[in-house]
């Protein structure tokens, strides 16, 4: 067994099948089928289950994998890290919440891209829950998630701290009568955005229960629905500055420790870090700092 048989292992767990693979890797399927079951021969176990439709991955399989992903990951780290000549250069991917993309992250990025054109800088967005999955899965270098973070794999930094509030329909001024009714409509992001978890959370401590959820995919329609009288929801006050001075929504604020909220920067602990992270870091610390200073 070796690192280019777990490369093929992975390609066909990730296609479902040698033929399928075999095109991802610009191969033949009889070479790919000879080398899972060398692989096989190996291990002394079956990885896949073959049938007609393709294949799926056995238990022994299942175990395998993450260690597969792993070495792959460590074998991408040993060249970059070699190539690594202290200048910023190669690919760099960054997740981030689609708010903290929207409000602070514009500016930090043109500036960056500006200082270090070598860097092909993508820029992903998720919630947190996807995020944190693509930066272990190896798939994103790093990314702003809504903290605090505990996981053994990661490390994390904050990088500032901003205050939620609470948006309502235009004119509903008695928002604690509307949160002791029966028909309560929370108008949200998708499973997995940490301004939901937040919301759910605040609202199950004060007994509400029973909630009604609307679900959208971008923020502008979340806002929009809010506005139109659909239901209530929960995000930076940064965010919604000139929403609530145009009188759109009503904005009310959080008396206790839920108003405030950090968001960190994560990314694999225990790896040799790039110089194109490390300046990207070095530039984002001061500029984000000073932003949530100014708020």
């Amino acid at each position: 067994m070796d690192a280019s048989d777990l490369r093929i292992f992975a390609m066909v767990a990730k296609y479902g099948g040698m033929n399928r693979a075999a095109t991802a890797l610009n191969t033949v399927q009889s070479n790919v089928t000879a080398r899972i079951r060398s692989l096989e021969s190996d291990l002394g176990v079956p990885v896949f289950v073959r049938s007609s439709r393709g294949v799926v991955l056995t238990s022994a399989g299942e175990r395998l994998l993450p260690y597969a992903a792993r070495v792959s990951g460590l074998l991408a780290e040993a060249a970059r890290a070699a190539r690594d000549d202290g200048t910023p250069r190669g690919p760099l991917c960054i997740g981030s919440l689609e708010t903290t993309a929207a409000l602070r992250l514009t500016p930090l990025l043109a500036r960056y891209v500006a200082k270090f054109p070598e860097v092909d800088f993508m820029l992903k967005t998720g919630t947190s829950r996807e995020l944190v999955e693509q930066v272990l899965a190896r798939q994103i270098d790093g990314a702003f998630v809504c903290g605090p973070v505990d996981h053994p794999a990661l490390e994390y930094e904050t990088m500032f701290r901003e205050e939620l509030v609470l948006l309502s329909p235009p004119g509903m001024t008695a928002i604690d009568e509307y949160l002791a009714g029966r028909n309560v409509k929370i108008v949200v992001l998708r499973l997995g955005c940490s301004y939901r978890l937040l919301l759910e959370d605040w609202l199950a401590r004060r007994g509400v229960v029973g909630l009604r959820h609307l679900e959208f995919g971008t923020l502008e329609a979340v806002i929009g629905c809010v506005s139109a009288g659909l239901g209530i929801t929960l995000l930076p006050k940064a965010l919604i500055g000139p929403v609530w001075r145009d009188g759109r929504v009503g904005v009310h604020a959080l008396r206790d420790a839920a108003a405030q909220v950090e968001t960190v920067f994560i990314r694999r602990g225990g790896e040799v870090r790039s110089s194109a992270i490390e300046a990207f870091l070095a530039m984002a610390r001061p500029s984000l700092s000073v932003l949530s200073a100014a708020e």
